[in-house]
């Protein structure tokens, strides 16, 4: 498929190579060797980048009589996260406030994205929630074994009942499982209807009737940011729990 942005075109014609060698070292056949790099991709890694930009503007731009609005923006959304976290996580949560602000911000942007006209959201791409899944999964089962101790955190998949853990331990795993993909199919399918509507809204109807679609979407976007984040916290909080 031949991809329509720039920096797309710019990163196959810089990357093309390394990136197919980096593929086929892992064993994937790239469908278009000399474009590998899809939109998708290009879109997150402007979005990486743009944060990262950001995130270095503030820090070295960091004033206590005088903070400038894009460290008020920044400290905003820091507290309200942080906020979030502190009743979903309980004690401690400050040690998880950046991930899951990070999550936020990272899926929240992705997702409107789709409002640029000539932009697929990231997060249309069953991939990349998946891809999100995964690193939330991983890190929650992290700070699991961290805090319990791998033999801690396994019993923890037993329940608290000794003599139905056969039965307990497997639907716990199940349990677990499950969770990357309820988490990549909710925000997938939500934000991939959202942004097929604005879509056919767009291609049909001038900007003033394409309003209300726009403010649906913006709407859909802040909620699904939202939920994968609390749901996030959420796991957290059970895998670091002493108490369950």
């Amino acid at each position: 498929m031949q991809e329509s942005l720039f920096i797309t075109r710019f990163l196959n014609h810089l990357f093309a190579g390394p990136v197919n060698a980096l593929l086929l070292a892992l064993g994937v056949h790239p469908e278009n060797p000399a474009s590998p790099i899809n939109d998708t991709f290009a879109v997150e890694l402007l979005v990486v980048l743009g944060f990262i930009a950001i995130f270095t503007l503030v820090r070295c731009t960091l004033s206590v009589e005088k903070p400038g609005k894009t460290q008020q923006f920044a400290e905003m959304i820091h507290e309200a996260i942080g906020g979030l976290a502190e009743q979903s996580i309980g004690h401690g949560y400050q040690r998880f406030q950046a991930f899951v602000t990070c999550i936020f911000l990272f899926v929240l942007t992705c997702n409107l994205i789709g409002l640029i006209p000539g932009v697929a959201a990231p997060t249309m791409s069953a991939y990349v929630p998946l891809g999100l899944a995964v690193a939330v999964f991983v890190y929650y089962n992290f700070h699991g074994i961290r805090v319990h101790g791998p033999i801690g955190y396994l019993k923890e998949f037993a329940g608290p009942i000794w003599w139905i853990a056969w039965l307990m331990f497997p639907i716990e795993l199940i349990s677990h499982s499950a969770r990357l993909l309820s988490l990549t199919v909710r925000l997938w399918a939500n934000m991939f209807a959202g942004d097929l509507v604005t879509l056919v809204f767009f291609s049909l109807f001038p900007f003033a009737l394409t309003l209300p679609f726009i403010c649906l979407h913006i709407f859909v976007s802040i909620v699904q940011a939202l939920v994968f984040t609390m749901l996030s916290m959420i796991y957290l909080s059970q895998a670091v729990a002493h108490e369950h």
